[in-house]
């Protein structure tokens, strides 16, 4: 029995992999995108991790989306153990279903016009004051934001060779929130604890704020962008806390900015939260070897209950064609479960 973590991005999961490997919990990537699933055959016992990023379409893998919320439907529909499931994805692939959700339960968030297609987008964009900020509805990474200082510049924007359209239509309007210090902070949740606050320093790291090492090369990121937010302690987190259990998440950064008028708005959830190596060397608890210790607990916790129920009936088995993988997938070439 093994740990499956459902992804598309091999290049964030080395610093996984080692920490797995460190603890000795047996682990195996299983990348979507082009494979095919058998919904006749039941799923392999274990414990399924849902990493899919709202990005994954910047990376060659349009289908790699859709095909996870099919196989995470097929999981739960066996029972299977899935940490940060089927309602959890679609929040992370929605920051529309996000802000909605965030309002819902009492957070600050930004206000927010949401546009579907490019017809409307700048009579839509009048609707709030300039400077104000368009986003995608799906990405990572600051994927598609942008700041504008006035509706003309985003009306000629809108018409430039440099507009990017949203993978699902959706575009974000926001108001501009006005930072007291350039910086925003994430606080890092695991298995319902708070494990850690950083900061990123948005005058060195822009919109583009991935912390993952391996985002280096794709973004203005240098020295001291994203930190520790030292002895980090305020009712946000037992709120967060609060929100991830009543929405089934379990592991994910929360994402809020401190304006100058003295609010605290929450903006963003990445539910496929990747960890700072200089933060990880300084912190006092860090993240990976928690998401290590979670996942051997639900280990035990699986082992223990398979031990205790009565076992299923067998399936009729029919021929598998030579080369196919186990139970209900049948590419090897990209992933084996």
């Amino acid at each position: 029995m093994q740990v499956h973590v459902i992804h598309e991005n091999p290049d964030w999961y080395a610093p996984l992999g080692a920490v797995f490997d460190a603890a000795a919990v047996p682990h195996e990537q299983c990348l979507l995108g082009e494979a095919v699933l058998d919904l006749n055959e039941p799923p392999p016992p274990g414990v399924f991790w849902s990493r899919m990023s709202a990005s994954s379409h910047t990376r060659g893998h349009p289908h790699a989306k859709d095909q996870t919320r099919g196989v995470l439907s097929w999981l739960e529909s066996h029972g299977r153990r899935v940490v940060n499931g089927r309602r959890v994805l679609e929040l992370e692939m929605s920051k529309v279903e996000q802000l909605t959700a965030l309002r819902a339960a009492g957070f600050d968030v930004p206000r927010t016009v949401t546009v579907a297609g490019s017809t409307a987008l700048a009579a839509a964009a009048r609707k709030l004051p300039a400077p104000f900020i368009s986003k995608h509805n799906q990405g990572g990474k600051g994927l598609g934001v942008r700041l504008f200082d006035r509706h003309d510049d985003f009306d000629a924007y809108l018409n430039s060779a440099e507009y990017e359209r949203p993978v699902d239509g959706i575009t974000l309007l926001q108001e501009y929130l006005r930072a007291a210090e350039p910086r925003i902070t994430r606080v890092e949740v695991i298995g319902g604890e708070f494990i850690y606050a950083i900061t990123a320093d948005t005058a060195l790291g822009g919109f583009q704020l991935c912390p993952a090492d391996a985002c280096a090369a794709d973004q203005a990121s240098g020295p001291g962008v994203f930190t520790l937010r030292k002895g980090f302690d305020h009712p946000i987190i037992g709120r967060y806390l609060d929100f991830a259990r009543q929405q089934g998440i379990e592991i994910a950064g929360f994402e809020f900015i401190e304006t100058t008028d003295g609010r605290l708005v929450s903006y963003d959830i990445n539910t496929t939260t990747n960890y700072n190596a200089s933060v990880e060397a300084t912190a006092p608890r860090p993240a990976l070897p928690a998401v290590a210790a979670f996942f051997r607990r639900l280990l035990a916790e699986e082992r223990e209950s398979r031990s205790t129920r009565p076992a299923p009936p067998a399936p009729a088995r029919r021929a598998r064609p030579a080369g196919r993988g186990r139970p209900g997938f049948s590419d090897p070439g990209l992933y084996r479960i």
